[in-house]
């Protein structure tokens, strides 16, 4: 028996069962994923509420990857142990009207005792979407980051490419930031200009805290002629956040995506946010 079963053995023998679940939130009025103290609040508090209402008892949820203050997700992965015998529907429409608006159960399906929404996830993906264009909007103003100035894609592309593979992301880490290793491997960063929105796409096998920020603060600032293309090689190389510019601002970030083991057949669904739906989907 290997280490999960054995783990996994008395949980079973209780009536334990575990399900994995999607959500999707708009994160503007949340301090994060996190539970905080007591009258902050946070994604992942409402979530057990909404889920403890279902299953009438205490339910603590596990994630892929906590978000900060003000970032949202179209594609945020979930997992919670209970005794209760609900259906997946059950769990969908009980959890649904329990949820505050901006906060939605996307799917739920009964999983085995060894899947983990963090340990099991082989890799994130996110999307950061820029609104370029003189006129500040007046729509979707935090949840999206706007840029006066013009951004030059190829340009913001061509500097993205160094940091594509297995690099020391020191540079790009906020100070703060409690990872053991600050070595990731970014499996594709691309930016595609969609009418006035330029979305960076990232998937990585794991990512630093404020990482996707910071690297979207810096192709920014190339993007609009600030810095020139070589800057970003510059910064990586550095491995001193001191060297890595500006953060930008957490309203445009999207956690989109979480990579498993096919064995685990997670059902799968179009990559968000929504108002980028007419947007063909990059391929990996």
């Amino acid at each position: 028996m290997v280490e999960s079963d054995k783990a996994a053995a008395p949980e079973a023998a209780a009536g334990i069962s575990r399900v994995a679940a999607c959500i999707e939130y708009r994160g503007t009025a949340y301090r994060g994923w996190q539970r905080q103290q007591p009258g902050v609040r946070s994604v992942q508090e409402a979530v057990e509420k909404a889920l403890s209402r279902v299953a009438n008892h205490p339910v603590q949820v596990f994630c892929a990857g906590r978000t900060d203050a003000g970032v949202h997700a179209s594609c945020q992965i979930i997992h919670f142990d209970s005794p209760a015998r609900r259906s997946p529907e059950n769990w969908f429409l009980g959890t649904n009207a329990n949820l505050p608006p901006d906060i939605s159960l996307v799917w739920a399906r009964p999983m085995g005792l060894d899947f983990h929404a963090r340990f099991s996830a082989m890799a994130r993906r996110y999307r950061y979407v820029i609104y370029n264009d003189p006129v500040r909007p007046a729509h979707l103003a935090h949840e999206i980051t706007w840029n006066y100035r013009p951004l030059d894609v190829e340009r913001m592309q061509a500097a993205a490419s160094v940091l594509v593979g297995e690099h020391d992301f020191t540079s790009f880490r906020a100070i703060g930031c409690q990872a053991k290793s600050p070595i990731k491997k970014i499996h594709h960063l691309r930016l595609v200009r969609f009418g006035r929105f330029i979305v960076l796409d990232i998937r990585a096998n794991a990512f630093l805290h404020h990482m996707v920020r910071n690297i979207a603060g810096v192709l920014m600032q190339i993007g609009c002629g600030e810095r020139p293309v070589e800057w970003t090689t510059e910064i990586l190389e550095a491995r001193d956040r001191r060297a890595g510019g500006v953060t930008a601002p957490a309203f445009g970030l999207y956690l989109v995506d979480v990579t498993y083991p096919d064995r685990f057949s997670l059902p799968e669904r179009y990559l968000g946010p929504h108002f980028l739906a007419p947007l063909n989907e990059l391929d990996d």
